[in-house]
């Protein structure tokens, strides 16, 4: 116990003289503009834990080690500023404006300009680079994950409708959409499919007027948030508001824009249905042969032989069994090499997954403009061709952009804009429970023993469809 009091008593010793080293330094922090102490600017020291802020009148004392070196001082509004601490106890700090923090502003209702920091409302915005880091032909889906609070939905069918909701539904019957606004110009993004589609019926999805606004053609996005961002828009407006502003020219002179994307797309098998390889075309029932097969005479010479049912649209029929030979669909078809030929009844080498392509996207743009010290010009063409995963299906679309300024007197500037598009679309993706819809019928309808490429090389023979049903 004697010989550990005087350890202690050494160690407290130096702990004491290690704190006595530690000095507080004051001071004082103002703005260059007009010299008046700023509150509530955050101060550290490098490389330290902690800190502290200004007071009310600008002061502001702080505690630093014998070996730090820098001071920060850091405000919203204003640059940082580091500043060597040196043997002095007492150091004053003048910030300057930091010009690009204040002159961050937003396009408002109305394309009124205002300063981010000034509104009473949330904004966010998107540069248009952001939107074509990703190619992409529509500019709505563009903005998925760019911005907080913006919920995008779009289907998977190529020139289908996307829906974009700020901050969540606002009626469970009407309207949820955000208004979108191009240069000043409403675009309703109502989405216009039927009653039949919206509840779960069959119909095709044709779009929404987003859609064929140009990515490669927007500077910047603005996302209006609420009824206090987008009053001025009225009921339209109640669901928030895009804001989309187009490229112009900055400069005097003319200027050639050229913009080309590419994009491959395959289904993923991952999530695609798996089939069942055991039992092929039927039900439960035995039919005419007792055992899953109709009994018909194929040849006509009196002999009564097993077909498959093609008729039924399920597969809890006959057993595979590869031992076993009967008439399937291809024996009745005239220009199929199994024409009257009877083949091992066995799971189809070809299930739904190899019906689909790959899917190409091809998006073209070319942008004339130019400038002058009293106005501006733009003439745009796009062309995307979309090209889906099913077979036969594609979506062309033609879109001319025009505008332009001219600064008639110094408070005085007349404005044109003009958009015109033509899509054409075929072999469109059919939605719901319908027989448009082909996934539909592969998830629910589909016979295990049908060999996709079989049917495929079929119509390709004679470009007809063979519809047959036995009984």
């Amino acid at each position: 116990m004697k010989k550990l009091l005087p350890s202690l008593f050494i160690c407290m010793f130096f702990a004491l003289a290690a704190l006595a080293q530690d000095r507080t330094i004051t001071g004082t922090v103002t703005s260059s503009e007009d010299k008046l102490p700023i509150p509530g600017v955050s101060i550290k020291i490098q490389g330290a834990t902690g800190g502290t802020s200004t007071s009310a009148d600008g002061r502001f004392s702080i505690k630093a080690s014998p070996d730090a070196k820098i001071i920060v001082f850091s405000s919203i509004g204003f640059a940082t500023q580091s500043i060597p601490i040196g043997s002095s106890n007492v150091i004053n700090a003048v910030l300057s404006s930091d010009a690009k923090a204040l002159d961050e502003v937003v396009v408002t209702a109305l394309g009124q300009v205002r300063r981010k920091n000034t509104l009473s409302y949330a904004a966010q915005q998107v540069k248009g680079e952001e939107l074509t880091q990703t190619r992409s032909s529509n500019a709505a889906s563009a903005l998925s994950g760019k911005v907080s609070g913006l919920q995008i939905i779009q289907g998977n069918a190529i020139g289908g409708s996307t829906n974009v909701v700020i901050r969540g539904n606002k009626s469970l019957t009407g309207n949820n959409q955000a208004l979108f606004v191009v240069d000043g110009v409403p675009v309703d993004n109502s989405n216009n499919n039927s009653t039949n589609q919206r509840t779960g019926r069959g119909g095709y999805d044709y779009g929404n007027a987003a859609a064929d606004i140009n990515p490669d053609d927007i500077e910047s996005v603005n996302v209006l948030k609420g009824a206090a961002a987008s009053a001025l828009y009225g009921s339209r407006g109640a669901n928030g508001v895009i804001m989309i502003t187009t490229k112009s020219r900055k400069s005097k002179g003319m200027g050639i824009t050229i913009n080309s994307g590419l994009t491959v797309g395959t289904i993923d098998k991952s999530t695609f249905p798996e089939y069942q390889t055991e039992y092929g075309a039927g039900y439960s029932s035995g039919y005419e042969s007792g055992d899953g097969f109709l009994l018909i005479d194929v040849q006509g010479n009196g002999v009564k032989e097993k077909v498959v049912p093609t008729s039924e649209d399920a597969s809890y029929g006959a057993k595979f069994d590869p031992n076993l030979l009967v008439y399937q669909w291809d024996a009745f078809d005239p220009y199929s090499p199994n024409y009257k030929k009877k083949t091992p009844w066995v799971a189809a080498a070809n299930n739904p997954s190899t019906f689909y392509e790959t899917a190409i996207s091809n998006n073209n743009n070319i942008i004339f403009d130019g400038a002058s010290d009293k106005g501006t010009i733009k003439l745009g063409y796009t062309r995307s061709d979309d090209r889906g995963t099913l077979p036969n299906s594609k979506i062309i679309k033609n879109i001319l952009n025009f505008g332009s300024t001219y600064q008639i007197t110094d408070r005085l500037t007349a404005s044109a804009l003009a958009n015109y598009s033509k899509v054409e679309g075929l072999g469109r993706y059919g939605s719901g429970y319908s027989g448009l819809n082909v996934n539909q019928n592969f998830r629910q309808w589909y016979q295990t023993n049908v060999d996709m490429m079989a049917q495929k090389d079929a119509y390709f023979r004679n470009k007809q469809k063979c519809f047959m049903e036995l009984g």
